[in-house]
């Protein structure tokens, strides 16, 4: 039998015709990290040669007034408004106030099929990228019914699988019985008071079990299982680490469907509080995975905090204008503090928790107010704006824990300490300069004694200032990345962890 051509009629609007050419992404999902855990390795910090799949390329991303704008391009549709070749990684973007972060994905087979009408029946044909009839760099033609039967499939599946409420907990090795235990190495410290900081030296362990850079880590804050490291990623998954006595992976917690970019511990440390590129916010038990709490946002999460004495209470701050503060015993939104900014880079309560600040993606040519917003909790009114003049966004926000005094990381390069009191002024002799940010959500912490000031850099090394004087004390080669974070044990002397854009996690003391 002869087969006929069938014309479909596409004159929609170019709107509908992007939505609909989004593709059918269930088929290559990222598979979860395998729950057997890899014993511990002992390597020296220069002989690990792993390398990321993901790329970091910081660029700047402000308009003509200066205001940091937000790509929310589809990987698809990036591509070809960009003449990029589709069969190469395509890059999505995460923004760190108005700097850019490309990350290649793993290469993909992009398939359509083609219906032709044959009698009574209907013949399918997959055309693949690599087939000869397909030129490269060009889009196959897909019926317009074809494209729409597709996406009303996906956002049917993710619809399905977004109110599912439990997590997908993986266990590790003696997962169960560690969560519990108390370390014998913690013991000797509990009952004493912390001792004098001091610089550490050697590594202790190398946790490579994250497949996405890490975006985040934090101690357990209750002393007694202090032996657990949370960590996020973009690799969609939360991890719990045994970080003191073995190394190893606990538990892996699969809730989010996007990058998961905050995560913090509950005070009481049976639980964990996580949002992601995925705008969902989810209350996750430690030990059984389940859902305590689960709520959508109207934005992608980048910043959240609880508050230090209302345990029930958290903030949250992202791609958005508003900052909202949600009760967990209602699931409700308390407050909504808005400002004329984009974007939330991170949250830092000040003592007693009745007032808060934000630091945000606003900077013009020839003003820096609103960078850093002093809110007052309970009326979310501003109390300041005109905090930090200089044209410079803060990624992140550490507050002393004796004096009244907090840090901000600026992406200048230096971090500027200021008074916690208001009008919380700016001390213009003390700089702390020589680590490097370009871009990065490169994260800084106090010393539990307050006498050291740690930070990250963007060429993978770890800085400690004295607090004092704002001199480096010392610099240690940890990551071969950009490192974001490195943190303090609360407990141990001298305990540090650092993460990094590849997905590593290090131990040293």
């Amino acid at each position: 039998m002869s087969s006929s051509l069938v014309a479909y009629d596409d004159s929609d609007s170019e709107a509908e015709t992007e939505k609909a050419e989004v593709p059918n992404t269930s088929s290559r999902q990222t598979s979860l990290p395998s729950s057997s855990v890899d014993c511990i390795q002992y390597c020296a910090p220069g002989s690990l040669g792993t390398k990321s799949a993901y790329e970091m390329q910081p660029t700047e991303n402000t308009d003509s007034s200066g205001t940091g704008t937000i790509c929310e391009d589809p990987p698809e549709l990036y591509a070809q408004n960009n003449n990029t070749d589709l069969t190469s990684p395509y890059c999505r973007r995460a923004y760190s106030g108005h700097a850019a972060l490309c990350m290649s994905y793993k290469n993909y087979e992009q398939t359509s099929t083609s219906s032709t009408n044959s009698g009574n029946g209907i013949t399918q044909k997959r055309i693949h990228k690599d087939s000869t009839t397909a030129i490269k760099g060009i889009r196959p033609y897909i019926p317009k019914r074809l494209r729409q039967e597709n996406s009303s499939m996906f956002e049917k599946k993710e619809s399905d699988q977004r109110d599912s409420s439990d997590c997908d907990v993986k266990l590790g090795i003696s997962g169960e019985q560690t969560l519990r235990k108390i370390s014998e190495l913690i013991k000797p410290y509990l009952g004493s008071k912390y001792k004098l900081t001091e610089v550490p030296k050697s590594l202790i362990f190398y946790m490579s079990k994250h497949s996405g850079p890490v975006n985040e880590i934090q101690w357990c804050p209750v002393r007694e299982q202090s032996h657990m490291l949370l960590s996020a990623s973009m690799d969609k998954t939360i991890k719990v680490w045994d970080a003191v006595d073995t190394g190893c992976c606990l538990k892996t917690y699969s809730c989010h469907f996007s990058a998961v970019r905050a995560a913090r511990w509950s005070s009481c440390g049976r639980r964990i509080l996580s949002g992601g590129f995925d705008s969902m916010l989810h209350l996750t038990d430690v030990e059984t995975g389940k859902q305590i709490f689960s709520s959508k946002s109207e934005f992608r999460i980048s910043a959240l905090k609880f508050h230090p004495t209302e345990s029930n209470i958290f903030i949250c701050g992202g791609f958005s204008p508003e900052v909202k503060a949600w009760d967990i015993r209602t699931c409700k939104v308390l407050r909504v503090y808005k400002a004329a900014v984009q974007q939330t880079l991170d949250i830092l309560f000040l003592p007693e928790g009745r007032e808060f600040l934000t630091s945000t993606d606003a900077v013009s040519r020839d003003s820096a107010d609103r960078t850093i917003i002093a809110w007052d909790f309970q009326s979310a009114a501003k109390i300041s704006n005109q905090i930090f003049h200089e044209r410079y966004t803060c990624p992140s926000l550490t507050l002393h824990p004796k004096e009244s005094t907090f840090v901000a990381q600026t992406n200048g390069n230096y971090m500027a300490l200021f008074s916690a009191q208001r009008p919380y002024r700016i001390n213009k002799k003390k700089r702390y300069e020589g680590h490097k940010v370009e871009g990065f959500a490169v994260g800084c912490e106090f010393s539990p004694d307050g006498t050291l000031l740690v930070t990250g850099s963007s060429d993978g090394k770890v800085f400690f200032y004295n607090y004092h004087t704002a001199r480096i004390i010392r610099t240690l080669s940890a990551h071969k990345e950009a490192c974001v974070s490195a943190i303090f044990h609360p407990v141990l002397p001298s305990l540090l962890a650092t993460c990094d854009w590849a997905g590593e996690i290090k131990i040293w003391q």
